[in-house]
């Protein structure tokens, strides 16, 4: 061999060869069975991937939501202390007698009661809790809670006559149902 011919000899081929399977060297159908196998293997690695991202984005997806949902529910168990009180106030200010609403010494009171149910009233909107209508309309058992059963000609059986107490939803999720008194067909 000359300085200039670089083309391995037949030895080095084969030092070079060593330890590589024969069905790659010997040229035969081998090498075609090896090759599909591993386009087989290259798609089913593919297809594991894009399982793998798609589960990914639904994880996150779902953790997004979740954290949504904790963001806007987090008052609720707070919520649902705090109706109690708006509840004491409004019988407090149902409670007060006309002759005392007018009288010069309580006028001062009761318009600060007043004035404290209607500050609970915008704190409860800015945080999307609202009252749940009731009284006139159909029992709904997703927001109606019925207590008792009149008996009346006048509406429907299964119309709401009288809210017993008030029922609030936080967002679109019921947060205290409203006690009602429903109509019954009169006996």
């Amino acid at each position: 061999m000359t300085d200039n011919d670089t083309r391995p000899t037949d030895a080095e081929m084969a030092a070079e060869l060593e330890g590589v399977p024969s069905e790659l060297t010997d040229g035969g159908d081998g090498l075609g069975e090896l090759v599909e196998a591993l386009k087989g293997d290259l798609e089913a690695a593919k297809q594991d991937v894009l399982y793998a991202k798609a589960e990914t984005q639904n994880v996150r997806r779902r953790m997004e939501k979740e954290m949504a949902d904790a963001r806007a529910y987090a008052a609720t168990a707070f919520a649902r202390d705090i109706l109690s009180v708006a509840d004491n106030l409004s019988r407090a200010l149902e409670s007060i007698p006309a002759e005392l609403r007018a009288d010069d010494k309580m006028k001062n009171l009761v318009a600060g009661l007043e004035a404290t149910g209607r500050e609970i009233e915008k704190v409860f909107a800015s945080h999307g809790i609202s009252r749940i209508a009731a009284k006139g309309l159909p029992l709904d058992p997703h927001q109606h809670q019925a207590m008792l059963e009149i008996p009346s000609a006048d509406v429907e059986p299964g119309t709401v006559l009288q809210e017993l107490q008030a029922g609030y939803m936080i967002k679109d999720r019921l947060l205290r149902a409203a006690m009602v008194a429903v109509a019954k067909k009169p006996d």
